[in-house]
């Protein structure tokens, strides 16, 4: 609903990928400029077969052995890589840690400015890469670190090895971290009762259309979701309640937030009152987006 990175923490099967592929169904349309825009990126590197166009977001899911040229761009005519080819979409990046550091490090740019710049001896060229981050990973090597009832076979230092492929300050970018619990036998036998996509759909349309008319009203038209908006305006527009202020001031206090992690906390936490209509961030919404800041530490902590 906000254009939020999102990282995936599980076990083997747990349905991370699934969830990851199923994301553009609930994603809102492209606008007629996005669709412009995209076009004209799937046209330069050679992926509009046709000519045909689509409204459907772009989903990329480049596999871990990917380089740098082909995740960022380059070449010998310094085409659009993965991230540009995502641009207004998502970019699925699995098996997270198995990407070579170097190649998930060339994604800080891209994630902060929104653009992809290649520079060669003898030209520069700048792609757009507005991309929602999307990525899932084993909590270890074995991948069952973590899981009731069984254990990491090399301990925890293979978790903390394996985890630390990911570095801080790309880690730092992503705004929404989540553990995927495994799925039982018991579930895939007796499905409860799921929620169609279609409905899913709708509220983020509904909160994709408060952000879109509250951009517009401040004088930017161009920003359609909250994770594009810059730090002055997400003060301005997700400022707390009372309440929330102090949740806000002691979890930064107690778990050492950075400056921008301090406002991708603000930016969720607006996207969660968007979803309830509500025109305040409250002390709830703030809640939820801190635990979702802190989920992917869980892990380490635990073991």
């Amino acid at each position: 609903a906000g254009n939020h990175n999102l990282l995936m923490v599980g076990p083997p099967g747990s349905g991370k990928s699934m969830l990851a592929a199923r994301l553009p169904s609930i994603l809102p349309p492209l606008s007629p400029a996005e669709l412009l825009e995209v076009s004209m990126i799937h046209s330069i590197a050679g992926h509009l077969p046709g000519g045909k166009l689509s409204d459907r977001r772009p989903f990329r899911a480049p596999h871990h052995s990917a380089t740098m040229a082909a995740l960022i761009g380059g070449g010998l005519r310094a085409k659009p890589g993965e991230a540009s080819l995502a641009h207004n979409g998502v970019l699925f990046l699995d098996e997270f840690p198995e990407f070579p550091p170097q190649v998930l490090d060339a994604l800080r740019q891209p994630l902060e400015t929104a653009e992809c710049v290649i520079a060669r001896a003898n030209h520069r060229v700048s792609y757009p890469a507005a991309i929602q981050l999307v990525a899932a990973m084993n909590p270890c090597r074995c991948g069952m670190a973590g899981e009731p009832g069984r254990s990491c076979a090399r301990g925890p230092r293979c978790m903390a090895d394996y985890q630390a492929r990911i570095s801080g300050p790309l880690m730092d970018r992503i705004d929404i971290r989540i553990d995927v619990p495994a799925v039982s036998a018991a579930d895939l036998i007796r499905p409860g009762t799921a929620e169609a996509s279609s409905a899913v759909a709708r509220r983020v349309a509904r909160a994709r259309e408060l952000q879109r008319d509250r951009f517009a009203a401040l004088g930017h038209p161009e920003l359609t979701s909250n994770a594009r908006a810059s730090t002055t305006m997400i003060e301005k527009i997700a400022a707390p309640d009372a309440a929330g202020l102090q949740l806000l001031r002691d979890a930064a206090e107690k778990m050492k937030f950075s400056a921008r992690g301090y406002h991708r906390v603000l930016k969720v936490a607006r996207t969660l009152a968007d979803l309830d209509e509500a025109p305040t961030v409250g002390r709830i919404h703030l809640a939820e987006a801190i635990s979702y800041r802190v989920a992917g530490e869980r892990l380490p902590a635990a073991a």
